[in-house]
């Protein structure tokens, strides 16, 4: 199957350690404007359904099956509704226009099409085989707009938060909707502990570090206030979940399939038991953060990215509300150049994971000149505090690697601002914008919206927390999600 784009434009402001690079946002601009010069533009309606029947849809526009250059449908098709099922999530894809275009999809989802990977994780996840229907535009489902995925920012009384992490657990004691203190102004419980849970493969493990915490978070209320009463429990944590259950997470790597389901998938159900029955809420970490940020900025509208060991997103609307959608960016691709990067666990190419990650400077040290020796080409979280090393000392090479990402990111958020509606801030943070590195890629994204998107340039702006907020921030915000 040829997805071979025919023009991919080329970037302006050229990453230099990647002159490869063919920006989806550029790709995506270049084809609709070709569309609409066709005079030939028939419609194409998009819709992703996922768990309790929810809804998200995207519209745009495909040269009619007739024309010369309907072949450009293809490859325009295929990235679009890779990016659109990794940001809502889903098992089911309505596509509404021509029946060549539901066919073509239809291969690439079947055994041994070249996204079978995607088709068979959709359906592990929200255990429905997945699948596509086709119809006319008109037939396609509406959006929902599903109330039960609302945050108000308005919650009261005692409540805990928490925020698993891969090297440790974090819990806050808020009250009234503020981080409770002590007579002192300092917290009256938000702290880390210590764990590593990837090796471990005894699911009641897990479930007694996550209960520690809540049990000590419980006690401190109860030290405080003799009398009060938990009114609501609120976790964050890096995977994915439905419904309120496990169903991927690397967490929990360690326990063997066989035991998933029954063990790990209901494990923050039983948490909620053992904790009495309080109202319990838990959501990817991404749109946790995205909230912290929304709360920190008294504004809604922000897409969170979070550039660590993977990138991690999340997004909170207009009304500061989680929309429940999936937010994997890591999986969504940035880049269609065909020789891009391989995801060593998708086997796609040019996904966000190989350029804004820990994963992406570990990629980029070869080619900035930088040799290390010393350290294997796996110990990536080494490696990056080597160039944050090189980079403190303004070492030309470590900077070529920041500045790469910088313009990765300018083209990214370019993209995002498509699918993201409304956008007002991007809010961005992760092991990766430690230190000066940090500046340089904010700066060169930056340069890249104000030279190829003047239109972006002003229409949202970048947010970085503070060290308060990256400390506290995220399981205190957990705290609001229980209604």
């Amino acid at each position: 199957m040829d997805l071979t784009w025919d023009i991919l434009p080329a970037p302006a402001r050229v990453p230099e350690l990647d002159p490869d690079f063919r920006p989806a946002a550029l790709a995506n601009r270049a084809f609709r404007h070709r569309v609409a010069a066709s005079g030939a533009a028939v419609p194409l309606v998009l819709a992703v359904e996922r768990d309790r029947g929810r809804i998200s849809r995207f519209e745009t526009q495909l040269f009619a099956p007739d024309h010369p250059a309907a072949v450009a449908n293809l490859p325009y098709v295929e990235r679009l509704v890779k990016f659109l099922l990794w940001q809502f999530g889903g098992w089911k894809l309505h596509v509404g226009g021509p029946a060549e275009i539901a066919a073509f999809l239809r291969a690439c989802y079947a055994p041994g099409g070249c996204r079978q990977f995607d088709a068979e994780f959709w359906s592990t996840v929200y255990l429905q085989p997945f699948s596509v229907v086709s119809g006319r535009p008109e037939a396609v489902p509406a959006a929902t707009h599903d109330a039960s995925g609302a945050v108000r920012l308005d919650w009261q009384g005692w409540r805990i938060g928490f925020d698993l992490g891969a090297s440790d657990r974090k819990i806050a004691v808020v009250k009234d909707g503020r981080l409770a203190l002590k007579a002192d102004g300092s917290p009256l419980l938000s702290d880390e502990l210590v764990w590593d849970p990837k090796p471990q493969a005894d699911p009641a493990w897990h479930f007694n570090q996550i209960l520690e915490i809540l049990k000590l978070a419980e006690a401190t209320i109860h030290q405080a206030d003799p009398g009060a009463r938990v009114s609501g429990i609120g976790g964050s944590s890096a995977g994915i979940y439905v419904n309120g259950q496990v169903r991927v997470a690397s967490l929990f790597r360690g326990v063997p399939r066989a035991r998933f389901e029954a063990e790990v998938a209901p494990l923050f159900q039983k948490l909620q038991t053992a904790m009495g029955g309080v109202p319990f809420r838990l959501e990817n970490d991404g749109d946790v953060t995205a909230l912290a940020g929304a709360i920190a900025l008294r504004d809604g509208a922000v897409l969170g990215l979070a550039m660590g060991s993977s990138l991690a997103a999340g997004y909170v609307d207009g009304d500061r509300r989680i929309a429940g959608w999936l937010n994997e960016l890591a999986f969504a691709p940035v880049d269609y150049q065909p020789r891009a990067v391989c995801d060593e666990w998708s086997g796609d190419r040019g996904v966000g994971a190989n350029y804004f990650s820990q994963q992406a400077v570990g990629r980029l040290i070869p080619a900035a000149g930088i040799a290390m020796p010393d350290l294997p080409a796996d110990a990536l979280p080494k490696r990056l505090a080597r160039v944050q090393e090189l980079m403190a000392a303004n070492d030309p090479r470590a900077r070529r690697i920041y500045t790469t990402i910088g313009r990765y990111l300018g083209y990214a958020v370019a993209q995002y601002a498509e699918f993201y509606l409304p956008l007002r801030h991007i809010e961005i943070l992760g092991r990766v914008m430690t230190g000066a590195g940090g500046r340089i890629i904010l700066d060169e994204a930056r340069a890249v919206l104000a030279a190829e998107f003047p239109e972006l340039a002003g229409a949202f702006s970048f947010y970085e927390p503070d060290e308060r907020e990256k400390r506290h921030g995220q399981a205190a915000a957990a705290a609001s999600l229980p209604s």
